[in-house]
């Protein structure tokens, strides 16, 4: 019998067996301490979102059970902020051309429309 870290692993199991279910292990582990680290974050943001308002002098709204933002308003702030980034110059709507001077250009030159290897 084989020891990985005071495991007893038996020597008939396969070895892509043990890699699955370390790779599963690790990535479930991950994604726990991911959703604590994300619900402790909200809590310390609302804690500190408190203390500002309370600072302000709004204690009425800082005293709210709920003072979080919901949906609709995180909609509506990044189509705002959206459609601002979108904004664009008044132009006039008038295309002007110039006209070059040379007449003839390289890509009419018959040496390059030609080719060059002949079988």
């Amino acid at each position: 019998m084989n020891t990985f870290l005071s495991i007893n692993i038996p020597e008939s199991l396969p070895e892509g067996i043990v890699i699955t279910l370390v790779g599963y292990s690790i990535v479930f582990g991950a994604l726990v301490i991911l959703y604590f680290v994300f619900s402790t974050f909200s809590k310390i943001l609302t804690i500190k979102v408190r203390e500002r308002l309370r600072r302000e002098g709004r204690h009425e709204i800082a005293n709210l059970p709920n003072i979080d933002i919901t949906g609709e308003e995180t909609a509506a702030i990044s189509m705002a902020l959206y459609l601002f980034n979108e904004l664009h110059d008044l132009e006039s709507n008038i295309i002007t051309i110039k006209k070059i001077s040379r007449t003839n250009s390289q890509w009419g030159a018959k040496q390059d429309n030609i080719s060059k290897f002949q079988r």
